[in-house]
């Protein structure tokens, strides 16, 4: 069962979330905040991509926090470009932290939401999971390429919104970062949601095992 949460952002304001928990008998390795796409387009926390990790990860032992970004349904506020949404993700980042003090946390957000997730260098996160980010709302990519911290980059090869080759190029040059290409996939991943999950999967084991990562070819 999933577990509702609000959370609360520097600024004020209360986000809706929802915790899911390893099952019994799962031995909780790993924490992961997961960050929705875009609210202009529909995001939410349940949204594709989102939605299936945030059912999957809990089996592999990732106690998973999902959340609205504020003017999302229930969360207050009104919907920007990033800066108030990098707050949100912060709240979320630190709710996560407290909740589940060892282990890695893993920031992951899927599109709009993988470029806030980038966008959230706080000291508590211990890697990040990008799915098909844009590289357009907040993200510094001079700051990430001088991160060693983990990073996990999966990018659609056929990408509506933007060239994965393009993305990759960027990517490429942070360090400690694996870049996954799935072949065939839209930007939406249709019928390619297993092999997301199946890599944030293998890059949570990764970072629970101490294994190191780096750039893969394509998939």
């Amino acid at each position: 069962m999933s577990e509702q949460l609000t959370l609360h952002t520097a600024d004020g304001l209360l986000l809706e979330a929802e915790r899911q928990r390893p099952p019994d008998g799962v031995v909780t390795r790993a924490t992961a905040v997961l960050c929705h796409p875009h609210p202009r387009f529909g995001g939410s926390m349940r949204a594709v991509v989102v939605s299936p990790l945030f059912a999957a990860l809990p089996a592999l032992g990732v106690d998973c926090l999902r959340f609205n970004f504020r003017g999302v349904e229930g969360s207050q506020g009104e919907s920007g470009d990033g800066a108030g949404e990098h707050l949100d993700a912060l709240a979320a980042v630190a709710t996560q932290r407290a909740a589940s003090p060892t282990g890695p946390l893993l920031c992951c957000g899927f599109s709009y939401g993988a470029d806030v997730a980038l966008s959230v260098l706080d000291a508590q996160v211990d890697a990040w999971a990008a799915l098909a980010p844009p590289l357009h709302f907040g993200v510094d990519a001079e700051a990430l390429a001088g991160d060693s911290r983990p990073k996990l980059v999966v990018l659609a090869q056929h990408d509506d919104f933007r060239d994965a080759q393009e993305v990759a190029a960027i990517a490429q040059g942070w360090p400690n970062t694996r870049v996954e290409i799935v072949g065939g996939a839209s930007h939406f991943f249709v019928g390619r949601t297993d092999r997301v999950i199946d890599l944030v999967g293998q890059f949570i084991a990764t970072l629970v095992d101490g294994e190191a990562t780096g750039p893969r070819s394509p998939s």
